[in-house]
């Protein structure tokens, strides 16, 4: 018996050390998944494809305050105009972009340039945030994804004004070469035809969105860019 407790004694320690030891690989495995998303930017060149570092850092800054199922981010630049391929979609522990194309915003947010946001019903605008990715079904313009607004009083009432992401006509170049810029939508960040079976695929199931643009009040209230 006292032999066994000598034993039993002298394996405890190491055990207590296993526990640390793995505790402390948690969090190294953590801080390097960050570090790893952070160098994703310069690793794509992302700059040379339009999108600002600033831009970046925020979707980032969002992304780590939520839990997602995946590790796959969508941006929405809007601080670009609408004849521009402003929606990225990056898979960032692969460090890959999947999609880089075109994205519509709300008819009453403005012409070219998305000016104007709301998170009221019937505006007709795009909602500035943080969305969650939800489920798919088919909808008056085939294969839609569901879109949970996550920041109260920006998109919060997305889900309800059924702003979805789905594909739309007047997505596409040859409206651009027409009028100088996309079509608009009622809100939805709407996508090409062509692309948007590909890019609901990829993001659905849980995925980051954030719908970006330089507006004062949003970076100066949103709680996810503190």
């Amino acid at each position: 018996m006292k032999k066994a407790l000598l034993i039993l004694l002298a394996i405890l320690p190491l055990s207590l050390a296993s526990v640390g030891t793995t505790v402390k690989a948690n969090t190294h495995v953590k801080a390097d998944k960050t570090s790893l998303w952070a160098g994703v930017y310069d690793g794509l060149n992302l700059e040379r494809m339009g999108l600002q570092k600033e831009v970046f850092d925020y979707a980032l800054r969002g992304l780590q305050k939520t839990k997602f199922a995946k590790s796959i981010l969508s941006i929405v630049d809007l601080s670009q105009p609408s004849n521009k391929k402003r929606l990225y979609v990056i898979d960032l522990d692969q460090q890959k972009l999947l999609f880089q194309t075109y994205v519509a915003h709300g008819r009453n947010s403005g012409e070219l340039m998305a000016a104007s946001f709301s998170n009221t019903f019937s505006s007709f605008q795009s909602s500035l945030g943080f969305y969650q990715t939800l489920n798919t079904y088919q909808g008056k313009h085939g294969l839609s994804l569901q879109l949970k607004g996550l920041e109260q009083g920006f998109n919060d009432n997305a889900f309800s004004r059924a702003i979805v992401m789905h594909g739309a006509d007047y997505v596409c170049e040859d409206f651009i070469r027409k009028t100088g810029r996309l079509g608009r939508s009622q809100g939805c960040p709407a996508i090409a035809n062509a692309v948007s079976k590909d890019i609901i695929q990829a993001i659905k199931g849980g995925s980051c969105l954030f719908v970006y643009s330089p507006s004062p009040d949003y970076l100066q209230k949103s709680t996810f860019l503190l």
